[in-house]
């Protein structure tokens, strides 16, 4: 298992668009993905569970990963949450 914690920067934190990127690039991953807020874990190929966190602006969060490609899933999901700032 890999974990990483990532501030968001994103203006509008973990809403639909910025999560439906999220959830496309996890599913491409054989590995089991979580995000953990607050000790909420939720499924994080799922967009309605990450939605459910509330995940705002200037939160933490953690990714973790369990599989046989889980560096390879850390290392995407955490640029790609530090890319997007739309």
């Amino acid at each position: 298992m890999v974990e990483a914690k990532v501030i968001l920067q994103n203006p509008t934190g973990l809403h639909a668009r910025p999560v439906s990127i999220f959830v496309t690039q996890a599913a491409k991953f054989k590995s089991d993905i979580f995000i953990v807020k607050d000790g909420k874990e939720v499924n994080a190929k799922s967009i309605l569970n990450i939605l459910a966190i509330g995940a705002k602006k200037g939160d933490e969060i953690t990714l973790k990963i369990t599989g046989e490609d889980e560096k390879e899933a850390l290392d995407t999901l955490v640029k790609l949450l530090e890319g997007l700032n739309e």
